[in-house]
């Protein structure tokens, strides 16, 4: 089986509440939460993982407390050798706006989501104000039902809670089984004993605790989707 390193691309930054990550914990702790965009580097196609936002504002100092570079979309890429026409593969873990606004500039790719997140955008709920319709328009969707082989080495996860059809991605390593969360999250939604924490932005609570709890069993190496010790690792494994 293919195996492929994971590059974190750190592409903006929100400023916000730690219970946003964690659901009746932590409220009042305020954090900074990265927005990645992941490059799996291996076999014959670019992948990437979610695009992150288009445009963003931070304090200048914010990556170098956290020991990684904020950088634009196209910067980003260009530090993995990479311009965004070269990307084959987008795998959306969910289509909030922080994960897919520079989907457009992939003319090339194919853009892998749940046809359940994508029915969703199509009409979406007002509890659920960061979905825009427009997002999408400019490439080609695949559209999947449930857990999917996407190619040698990546799969998907239906991981449903936070939004209606979030997927987590399953990525083949050098040292087993890395897989990025489906669902916003951080270091402190998997506390070393215990259950996951259900995410604090969540569809459906039940959905996203079944779902923590199901990728926490089964990852070898687990990425939460806005950790900040993520982007400080450069590769992974």
């Amino acid at each position: 089986m293919q195996q492929y390193t994971i590059h974190p691309l750190v592409v903006g930054a929100n400023e916000t509440d730690q219970g946003v990550m964690t659901y009746l914990r932590n409220y009042g702790e305020k954090i900074w939460i990265p927005i990645y965009v992941f490059y799996l580097k291996g076999g014959d196609k670019n992948i990437l993982i979610d695009t992150g936002l288009e445009q963003f504002m931070v304090p200048d100092d914010l990556g170098n407390k956290y020991g990684f570079d904020i950088l634009e979309f196209e910067d980003a890429l260009a530090t993995v050798d990479l311009k965004p026409e070269d990307v084959d593969l987008i795998v959306h873990t969910h289509l909030h706006n922080d994960h897919c606004e520079n989907d457009y500039k992939c003319k090339n790719a194919k853009v892998y989501v749940q046809k359940a997140e994508m029915d969703f955008l199509k009409d979406p709920h007002p509890i659920d104000h960061r979905y825009y319709p427009d997002v999408l328009d400019e490439v080609e969707v695949v559209e999947l039902e449930g857990d999917a082989n996407i190619c040698d080495g990546i799969d998907v996860i239906l991981t449903p809670g936070h939004t209606v059809g979030g997927q987590s991605v399953a990525v083949n390593t050098s040292e087993g089984k890395a897989i990025i969360t489906g669902f916003c999250c951080n270091d402190k939604n998997f506390p070393e004993s215990g259950p996951a924490v259900t995410p604090g932005v969540h569809i459906n609570a039940i959905e996203a605790y079944d779902s923590a709890q199901k990728i926490k069993a089964i990852a070898d190496i687990l990425i939460p989707l806005h950790d900040l010790a993520v982007g400080a690792k450069k590769t992974i494994p």
